[in-house]
């Protein structure tokens, strides 16, 4: 990474990388081929990880967590990046939103996920509601102190069944001048709770061994003690998540493009065809010069993201820049890196194909490229009255 990194950032890059290469590298194509991560091997990366001290960086000492600040968790999930999903999910990174716990719910939900007793699930997207978050249909009717949850959610990745879910549910409305406003508020469900049930979602093509889980919600009634923050205030709560997750699939994507780079241009340096080194050929040269400049671009765009959120001066559009830049960015670098190799970049016995298949989700999941230039172009209105 050409970025100026502190000595003690440089420690953490090269901590995670000495972590990256021998526990997890090692199994990425057998969990990509099998689809999951064997229990025993994700016991193994998790105990590790809290022995190590990757385990919950991203939240505060004072619960337990690493307390990293942002820059040096954009450089944890750049190294993390470069692998499998399935396997880095076992470093887990609790949802930030878990900070809202109060009373009984810190003891409860917060620390065992900060100790690895137990794993939480974000459950937001639905099937017919995705990057429209408000058209979800999941509501919560209150009864006295309890609320009776229906819906189904989907797409809500863990590595492991869920302990329990960060549910977004429709609470009401009320009016606005710009019309009515769909009210959501969030709940802390366990797993278990009569009318609640999960089951594994379908295969995807990229991140194999990385589940998403469906839930699946009947009349489940939860005590209003349940509710993270406070009620009807569960959109704001979901949309701090959001940004950052954002800029973390942007610095993951990196990590991605700087793997791709290392594996084409050493090929290009070894690989000869009518007596030279197709790195000498200038159509394979400036793919690789292409590649370079899309890695620096990406690159800048996640530590400026970063920094600001450090500073807390981050705007919903710093993480839709870099999502949007990295996530397609790191889409062209694998495509050339295939090119580069010919038919080798597509056979299972290199990563290219599995960096390439891994690559297409980032320009969907975490929000679309369609709304990243929705978020983008609508600030950039909003500057001139419009």
């Amino acid at each position: 990474m050409d970025y100026p990194l502190t000595e003690e950032q440089q420690m953490l890059v090269d901590s995670v990388r000495a972590f990256r290469e021998q526990e997890l590298t090692p199994h990425e194509a057998e969990v990509d081929r099998s689809g999951e991560v064997p229990e025993s091997l994700g016991r193994q990366i998790r105990s590790r990880a809290i022995e190590k001290g990757l385990y919950a960086p991203n939240l505060p000492e004072s619960v337990g967590g690493g307390g990293l600040d942002y820059k040096c968790l954009a450089l944890l999930e750049r190294e993390l990046g470069k692998t499998s999903y399935g396997l880095h999910g076992y470093l887990h990174r609790p949802s930030e939103i878990l900070m809202a716990c109060q009373g009984d719910q810190v003891e409860r939900y917060l620390k065992p996920c900060v100790s690895g007793e137990r794993k939480e699930v974000f459950a937001l997207t639905e099937p017919d509601a995705g990057s429209d978050i408000l058209s979800m249909r999941t509501r919560a009717e209150r009864d006295g102190e309890y609320f009776l949850i229906s819906g189904t959610k989907h797409f809500a990745s863990s590595p492991v069944p869920p302990d329990f879910a960060i549910l977004f549910a429709l609470t009401g409305a009320r009016q606005t001048p710009k019309g009515e406003r769909k009210l959501v508020t969030c709940f802390l469900v366990d797993a278990g709770t009569a009318g609640f049930s999960i089951t594994r979602g379908p295969r995807c093509a990229a991140q194999r061994a990385y589940p998403t889980w469906q839930l699946v919600f009947e009349n489940c009634r939860v005590h209003e003690s349940r509710i993270l923050g406070e009620e009807h205030c569960g959109f704001e709560l979901a949309n701090e998540w959001l940004r950052m997750g954002r800029v973390w699939v942007a610095a993951a994507a990196c990590g991605r493009m700087e793997r791709l780079i290392d594996l084409a241009a050493s090929w290009a340096a070894e690989r000869r065809q009518f007596g030279q080194a197709i790195g000498r050929f200038q159509g394979t040269a400036f793919k690789l010069a292409d590649m370079t400049v899309d890695l620096r671009a990406a690159d800048l765009l996640v530590m400026d993201a970063a920094d600001k959120a450090d500073r807390a001066t981050m705007k919903n559009e710093d993480a839709a820049i870099a999502k949007l830049f990295a996530s397609e960015a790191v889409g062209r670098v694998a495509d050339h890196a295939i090119q580069i190799h010919g038919g080798m970049g597509l056979m299972e016995d290199l990563p290219i194909e599995r960096l390439w298949r891994d690559a297409r989700l980032d320009r969907i999941w975490d929000g679309t490229s369609e709304i990243q230039r929705h978020i983008i172009s609508r600030s950039v209105l909003r500057r001139y009255g419009g």
